[in-house]
């Protein structure tokens, strides 16, 4: 078969491979995959490959082989699905716990957007617990996650601002409910809630627009810069303000996978898709993605999607 693997090269990061099929382990499922969709944390891993590394973690396909133990999908199920590594390729293996069956209303492009982002999003609002009512703000607003949260978010009676580097980006967000500005600076707080995603000088100007008692979520640093926090600004400021460091990982990933599926299916829910393309142009779309280029997620096809 037919897989990308690392090059280490910044203008173009992948290249096509030929190998054996994987092998699955008894609890996983061999996916033969339509459809997978990279995420820009991906690109930075590629900048610097470790030994091995088998980049993809967001597909979608048709399962060709059960998992011996018995758990999961049947064959000939079509679904999405979260590996660990490995899925930019022809066929992924799969644990069962990270797969959800597809129905026949969501087609493999929209799944493949759904697992890394959307997971994060929906843990992220968990995190942030009941919205109703709460002024949120959301940094890093216009990639896949802050689609997904800004959608659920608004539907949750969120009244939330989120901040994009331009209009453009920004536009179907404020479709979608949100208050849109293009800085941190010309977010009006104060707010109960930050989900903070850029770092830098970002997250500094966002816990000082947090109200007293509020919560900020650091969920990324996407700007890769660190951050700096004063804190005698804190003492003259939002007193009291958790900060609180999040990561969306942690298995299983099927029930919440499961959750985004149906919302899509019910159109509660509704992908950005940036771009759709044949796995032949992965390169360049990961260059796009990692300098921000491309507005959501990016999909890539490796043929026979539906």
């Amino acid at each position: 078969m037919r897989r990308l693997i690392p090059t280490g090269e910044a203008a173009r990061p992948v290249a096509f491979t030929e190998a054996p099929p994987p092998v699955p382990a008894p609890d996983e499922a061999l996916v033969k995959v339509e459809a997978f969709a990279p995420n820009r944390g991906e690109t930075f891993l590629l900048e610097h490959p470790e030994p091995g590394l088998l980049p993809g973690k967001d597909i979608a396909g048709l399962v060709v082989q059960a998992a011996a133990d018995g758990s999961g999908p049947a064959l000939g199920t079509r679904v999405a699905g979260h590996p660990a590594q490995g899925g930019w390729a022809e066929y992924a293996t799969v644990p069962t716990h990270s797969l959800a069956p597809l129905p026949d209303g969501v087609d493999s492009v929209r799944a493949a957007a759904l697992p890394l982002a959307g997971i994060t999003a929906l843990r992220l609002l968990r995190t942030a617990g009941s919205l109703a009512g709460t002024r949120v703000l959301l940094t890093g607003a216009s990639g896949g996650v802050g689609h997904y949260v800004t959608e659920l978010a608004v539907a949750a009676g969120a009244e939330l601002t989120a901040v994009t580097a331009t209009p453009e980006r920004g536009a179907r967000l404020r479709e979608l409910g949100a208050q849109v500005v293009h800085e941190v600076a010309a977010a009006h707080g104060p707010f109960d809630v930050v989900l903070e995603s850029t770092g830098g000088p970002d997250l500094p100007a966002a816990v000082a627009r947090t109200r007293p008692g509020g919560l900020v979520v650091w969920f990324g640093q996407a700007s890769r810069t660190p951050a700096t926090l004063d804190f005698f600004a804190l003492l003259g400021g939002p007193e009291r303000v958790t900060l609180r460091h999040f990561h969306y990982a942690g298995a299983p990933y099927g029930p919440d996978l499961s959750t985004l599926v149906r919302l899509v299916e019910q159109g509660r829910l509704h992908p950005e898709i940036g771009r759709t393309t044949d796995w032949a142009d992965t390169s360049g779309t990961l260059v796009d993605l990692r300098e921000r280029r491309i507005r959501g997620k990016a999909v890539l096809l490796t043929g026979g999607t539906r």
